[in-house]
């Protein structure tokens, strides 16, 4: 391993589901010169678990071995391991969601953000994580967002973004019932998501952001004939971002935004609802798509995609998603502007 460049971001990579394609898949962004050129890796799990992970990739890895109690900033190379040792590969069933491969993934994420919250790290990813798994592990597990911020002391609101190539989708709500969302919209809602997205998009490299705002309704609701929360909610909120140099227009139809979108005319697209973005953005490009949490002192970034059950342990898992979300946190960590590491202003859920 070559001696690392101390100007470069230290990232630290948490292991996700250990009965997925997470192991394998950090086994390969641990090999992949193009993240090492541009980050300092400190990967985190247990080292069986990893090694049965690089067996799977049939890549081979020279990772030194670090202390938990280590500071990342201080070791001599431009990856390590930080080895936990709290999962023996043998014990793992994969394809099935359990209680220890739950507890093994929160515990190395845990360890990642704390890194992150006390500067000994400057961005953090992680490998798929299974919800189920999670919820066994700890029966109060929501969502990464929750759990990110009470591990990091966050006290002001956080979102998700999805990224795909140069394109964004930030939505206003996020996991909750469907039938829930428009009495949670609101022009206050609306407008912190708009400031939240711009702010995350201009420490991401964007100038001035190009945002689109999505409808709730069919036609975006067609001059209020299938509802009116675009003239009474989604509008007033667009109209008090462009009022603060936001370049946010809209509301559009959502079943056409999107198109515009992919042709240029737009840097993002905040819709209303989860569903309403992530179906359009898997489909432009399931195997790319990332995940942002935004709204913390540093970027946490993780594929779009899940642990993939049906395909673990079989060496033919993509690592484009997550190699995209390691060069993104990287991008994001090296921005002047991050490096006053204060938070944005946040969305609800």
């Amino acid at each position: 391993m070559k001696l690392h460049s101390p100007s470069k971001p230290v990232i630290a990579l948490a292991m996700g589901d250990p009965a997925g394609i997470s192991p394998e898949l950090t086994a390969k962004l641990a090999c992949l010169d193009e993240i090492l050129s541009r980050a300092r890796l400190i990967v985190i799990g247990d080292r069986r678990v990893f090694d049965e992970g690089a067996r799977v990739a049939g890549v081979r890895t020279d990772l030194p071995n670090v202390a938990p109690s280590a500071d990342p900033r201080s070791i001599g190379s431009d990856a390590a391991f930080m080895d936990l040792g709290h999962l023996d590969s043998a014990t793992v069933e994969r394809g099935v969601a359990s209680q220890a491969g739950g507890a093994f993934a929160l515990e190395n994420y845990r360890r990642a953000l704390t890194l992150a919250r006390d500067g000994q790290a400057d961005a953090v990813c992680f490998t798929p994580f299974n919800k189920k798994a999670m919820r066994l592990a700890r029966a109060e597990y929501d969502d990464e967002i929750a759990f990110s911020a009470e591990v990091a002391g966050l006290k002001t609101p956080a979102s998700e973004f999805n990224v795909l190539d140069r394109l964004w989708n930030a939505r206003v709500t996020s996991h909750i019932a469907l039938k829930d969302v428009a009495s949670r919209l609101s022009v206050e809602r609306i407008h912190r998501a708009l400031k939240l997205t711009d702010a995350c998009m201009r420490q991401a490299g964007f100038a001035e952001p190009r945002i689109a705002v999505a409808g709730l309704n069919p036609h975006a609701g067609d001059g209020g004939n299938f509802g009116r929360e675009e003239i009474d909610v989604i509008e007033p909120a667009v109209m008090a971002g462009r009022a603060e140099g936001i370049a946010a227009e809209g509301p559009f139809p959502a079943d056409t935004v999107f198109l515009r979108a992919k042709n240029g005319a737009f840097d993002a697209v905040l819709t209303m609802y989860h569903d309403q973005g992530q179906i359009a953005m898997k489909l432009m490009g399931f195997d790319r798509g990332v995940t942002i949490l935004g709204g913390f002192p540093f970027p946490i970034c993780t594929p779009a995609h899940g642990t993939a059950y049906d395909i673990a342990g079989q060496g033919v898992a993509s690592v484009g998603a997550s190699r995209a979300a390691l060069l993104l946190a990287a991008e994001m960590a090296g921005a002047a502007g991050l490096r006053n590491r204060t938070p944005s202003a946040g969305v609800d859920a």
